[in-house]
């Protein structure tokens, strides 16, 4: 036997990426500890079972259910060609997570596509990761939830205005709000609570580019704010995907489901805006998304 082939086991558990091989009905019959560490699965949990049956969940920026239509792993078995896709897996946690998955069939001696690997990693860029540990060590960082926290929102904030008043850039700011947070607390408890924000805001900031920002307001306040945009349309865009993303996730408690939904008020910065009018506008339209029934976007007007 090649002692390279031999070693081949252990190269692939060294891998920071996820990789697991399925037959040609998608069962998993072999999951490495990257794929653990990406997706909160272990091996002994998803190892014999069907990889469409509620794990990853993988679903694209619209909102489709890959597993049922269009999986990438499965149209590779189907015709035996490689293929790239960015999709949002189902975090064990609860969160959304933007992955890169490259899908490649394998095959028998004869040729015959006997099953398929999935290899992905999460989406992003090193650069933001540097960028997010120094925050971290200026105190910038929300200790709970683990994005960027009110101070440096505001920072961000101010600089973006100065860039529309300045430079004529256009950028958006969104405020979010939990919806019924309190009745999560009420009834599943605080440290349910907590958790809940934390899936909440891995899932926004696993849903923004990496030159965006999610950050926590406070309580169950979020904003997010978006550079280099076209116009109010694509603001509309990215904080409809902000809104299913979240109403598409969930927590598993023992035996218990816990879901929530996001109301969103999102404007775009203008040049005459400050922190406090900026801030006000978008908390307006997230009050008008509550009293419009919540689980909704508010988008302000284009000028």
């Amino acid at each position: 036997m090649d002692p390279i082939v031999d070693l081949f086991p252990q190269l692939v558990e060294s891998l920071r990426e996820g990789v697991y091989l399925v037959d040609r009905d998608r069962l998993i019959t072999y999951w490495n500890s990257g794929a653990e560490a990406i997706t909160g699965f272990s091996r002994d949990e998803v190892v014999g079972h069907h990889c469409f049956a509620n794990i990853l969940r993988h679903i694209d920026e619209a909102g489709t259910q890959l597993c049922f239509k269009g999986c990438p792993l499965q149209q590779s078995i189907r015709d035996g060609q490689k293929r790239q896709a960015a999709v949002y897996l189902h975090h064990k946690d609860g969160h959304r997570v933007l992955v890169n998955v490259q899908t490649v069939p394998i095959r028998d001696g004869q040729g015959a596509v006997i099953g398929g690997l999935e290899v992905f990693h999460v989406g992003g860029d090193r650069t933001t990761a540097e960028q997010l540990e120094a925050l971290r060590q200026k105190a910038l960082i929300d200790d709970l939830t683990g994005v960027a926290n009110r101070r440096f929102a505001e920072i961000e904030l101010n600089a973006r205005i100065r860039e529309t008043d300045r430079y004529d850039w256009r950028s958006g700011f969104i405020f979010v709000d939990v919806d019924h947070f309190k009745s999560v607390n009420d009834r599943f408890g605080h440290p349910v609570g907590d958790q809940v924000l934390k899936m909440v805001a891995a899932t926004l900031s696993g849903a923004v580019r990496s030159h965006d920002m999610v950050a926590r307001w406070g309580g169950e306040e979020f904003v997010a704010l978006f550079s280099r945009l076209e116009g109010n349309e694509q603001l509309r865009m990215l904080a409809e995907r902000l809104r299913m993303l979240v109403e598409r996730s969930g927590l598993r408690d023992e035996a218990r489901s816990v879901k929530v939904t996001i109301s969103l008020g999102a404007t775009m910065v203008r040049s005459d805006d400050s922190l406090e009018s900026l801030v006000k506008r978008a908390d307006d339209l997230m009050y008008r998304a509550k009293t419009g029934g919540r689980n909704r976007v508010e988008l302000g007007s284009a000028d």
